[in-house]
């Protein structure tokens, strides 16, 4: 089998088997020669593990950014929007909340990363743009930002948090996601 193909059935099964939870993703970036990718046995990270790991994630380059045609000015609203209304649950720099994989005693889970190290590079700009919009009841317990944040805002927030991905996983989700879902 292609790579490609086991790339796309592992996102595809994510999607069906986990969607609505944050639990671990169905497909991670690989890791990097400096950072060896954990044993399946070993505890969750803590975090400052957590953020080291996410320090490891490959950063977009401007010129990535520019290829991706994210609107710099865009991505600077984003941040803004971001860090005043989301950073309290889902990290300063999106790189999520302690222990994000473990579901809590009330059942739900803590806020997973938007950096494109967990599950949110699996939904489309319009899946993301509903979630902020309506919220994650249940065991997510996002709060829905509909009339808290205007139409601007929450695609300024989208957009700065693709500008966050990786290349690699910001390339597989546009082939793999977003470019199906426009045809």
């Amino acid at each position: 089998m292609s790579a490609r193909y086991l790339l796309l059935l592992g996102v595809v099964t994510g999607l069906v088997a986990g969607c609505g939870e944050s639990g671990p993703p169905a497909v991670t970036p690989p890791p990097s020669a400096a950072t060896p990718a954990p044993s399946p046995a070993a505890p969750t990270p803590s975090t400052a593990a957590s953020a080291a790991a996410d320090a490891a994630l490959p950063a977009p380059t401007p010129q990535s950014i520019a290829a991706r045609k994210l609107d710099p000015e865009k991505i600077k609203r984003g941040a803004t929007v971001y860090r005043a209304n989301c950073a309290s649950c889902h990290g300063l720099n999106a790189e999520a909340t302690p222990n994000w994989r473990e579901q809590g005693a009330d059942g739900r889970y803590p806020p997973p990363p938007l950096n494109g190290s967990a599950h949110d590079w699996h939904h489309s700009t319009a899946t993301l743009e509903k979630m902020i919009r309506e919220g994650s009841p249940g065991i997510g317990g996002m709060p829905a930002w509909d009339g808290k944040l205007t139409n601007q805002e929450i695609d300024d927030v989208i957009v700065w948090i693709k500008s966050l991905w990786p290349d690699e996983i910001y390339d597989i989700w546009y082939q793999e996601i977003e470019r199906k879902q426009k045809h």
